[in-house]
């Protein structure tokens, strides 16, 4: 695999982003998964059989799946005490799980990360294959539905706690695994196959057992090569090449050139349901304003960074948040959106844009002050083009802005998720994949002011309004029907508060070479290892 940026870590409890996923998906065993081709149904996998919740909905028992066992050095039986040590440390600070807040529907689970990882009374073990987890009310269908998160797979306490105790945990430098791959390590458990920054390397986990998985696992090992940063050459090296896949989305050029060829032939196209968005920092004056955030997206060129993107084949341009396929899609306003005057207009509206400054206060329609604001964006090429119009839409307003340009995983696990760094926008637009298909997780983490947090923040606009909080707190009770009733509405107060532009709803294009049958997961748009194979001559 030729992959343009580092994952963030190996580590299931702390991994978040894309890379890291497809790794911790090939590597470990969450409580529940799904098939690379259908998000509509969860599968055991550490788990035995499906969830069951009681009547009142404050009772999830899960029985877990025997003779699953850990990669060497530790050599034993998954038990459920692994997995409840795994829900144990993501509340630890020395861990900084940035999942946690799924999980703090828990009983017992500490308002506050605790230094040095604790026991959580809602999470229990009456026997060696049964997990017991005690909620607080109204909570249920979001807890289930993040049982397939990466953080669900099981940690030896035994193995991981010394690593736990350190101010920042080391247990991503000797992670064990429980899938059919594992990162290369010495014998005393040590990773010898992650370079940061160049490589990682995956071999199969001579403890996997194929009696206990339904995955195929056909490949006997993969290479990712993370300083690809040539995304151009590195797609040409993919299609002329043997056994490899590129490791994010292609270029635009490249998306042109593989227009004509027959589908699945050199690629795989995924539907993610997630949204590309530009977060405007509310914290920053005069961006708490709401009429100047609107006068943003008023004047926001969508259509730029759409065809900086490869075009239409990218995605269809967004009018709200929540995509086509997550329940309250529709109810938001399906394609047209809920209506919005300031994103009506996909290439901007300079008037409109003017309009709203004025109701801000900006009697010319433009800012005067003498701030310059900091932009974030990546450094790969395109990135950097997104950025650039960013900073030119501000600049249309009056605003100065400065750039500043850092790999890609720096910019999530650094800068913009740090709140201290006072980054005014991700200027390279942010993707929000789902975390499972559920439109809780794609709008609670991003807009909840609970979700504001020093590190590894991901409520990037930093929004805090109590009525949407309210909203969701209301909203994570609800199923069935009602749940995307309840979420579109909340989508459509989102769109009123404009904390973010709106990019488009996106698609993911993945490339392989011709002998490589490549297997893209609908959970989490990247190439699923456990699936992939190599064409048989």
């Amino acid at each position: 695999m030729l992959a343009s940026s580092d994952l963030d870590y190996l580590d299931p409890g702390r991994t978040y982003y894309q890379m890291g996923v497809v790794v911790a998906q090939a590597t470990q065993r969450p409580l529940y998964r799904f098939a690379p081709d259908d998000v509509s149904k969860r599968l055991p996998d550490m788990a035995a059989s499906a969830p069951q919740v009681s009547a009142d909905g404050r009772t999830v028992t899960v029985h877990l799946r025997h003779g699953v066992k850990f990669s060497p050095p530790v050599n034993r039986e998954v038990t459920s005490a692994d997995v409840k040590y795994a829900f144990d440390r993501i509340f630890s600070a020395n861990v900084a799980a940035p999942y946690s807040s799924y999980f703090r529907q828990l009983e017992g689970a500490p308002a506050t990360p605790t230094k040095g990882v604790k026991s959580v009374s809602g999470v229990t073990t009456p026997d060696k294959y049964t997990v017991v987890f005690k909620l607080k009310p109204n909570s249920a269908p979001a807890f289930v539905g993040a049982l397939v998160l990466p953080v669900s797979a099981p940690v030896p306490e035994e193995y991981a706690k010394p690593f736990d105790e350190k101010t920042s945990s080391t247990y991503n430098e000797h992670v064990v695994a429980t899938g059919p791959y594992m990162v290369k390590n010495d014998a005393s458990g040590k990773v010898t196959g992650y370079a940061p920054g160049k490589r990682i390397e995956l071999v199969r986990n001579p403890n996997w057992s194929k009696a206990t998985d339904s995955r195929p696992a056909f490949l006997d090992a993969v290479d990712i090569r993370t300083d690809a940063t040539d995304t151009t050459i590195a797609s040409l090296q993919v299609l002329a090449g043997k056994g490899k896949v590129l490791g994010q989305p292609p270029p635009p050029t490249i998306l042109k050139r593989i227009s004509t060829e027959p589908a699945g032939r050199v690629s795989q196209t995924v539907d993610t349901g997630g949204y590309r968005f530009v977060p405007l920092n509310t914290t920053l004056k005069p961006f708490d304003d709401v009429n100047v955030r609107k006068a943003v997206s008023a004047v926001y060129d969508r259509e730029s960074v759409l065809l900086a993107r490869g075009g239409r084949s990218a995605g269809p341009i967004a009018t709200h948040f929540l995509g086509p396929g997550i329940p309250g899609f529709e109810e938001a306003g399906g394609l047209k959106g809920p209506g919005a005057d300031y994103l009506k207009a996909p290439g901007g509206d300079p008037a409109l844009a003017a309009e709203y400054m004025r109701k801000a206060g900006y009697a010319d329609g433009k800012y005067h002050g003498k701030q310059t604001f900091l932009l974030a964006g990546a450094n790969d090429p395109q990135s950097k083009t997104i950025a650039e119009i960013t900073q030119d839409q501000l600049a249309r307003l009056g605003f100065r802005t400065r750039l500043k340009f850092v790999a890609a995983d720096a910019l999530f696990t650094t800068w913009c998720s740090t709140p201290a760094k006072r980054v005014l926008a991700c200027a390279s637009s942010l993707a929000w994949l789902k975390d499972f298909p559920d439109p809780e997780p794609m709008l609670r983490p991003v807009f909840h002011g609970d979700a504001i947090a020093p590190t590894n923040n991901t409520n990037y606009s930093q929004l805090d309004d109590p009525a949407v909080n309210r909203a969701m707190d209301a909203a994570a009770a609800t199923s069935g029907a009602a749940r995307g009733t309840a979420w579109g509405a909340i989508d459509r107060q989102l769109v009123d508060l404009a904390p973010a532009v709106p990019i488009d709803w996106d698609v993911a294009t993945l490339i392989h070479s011709p002998d490589v049958e490549g297997v893209a997961s609908m959970y989490f748009d990247g190439w699923d290892l456990s699936y992939t194979a190599l064409r048989a001559k």
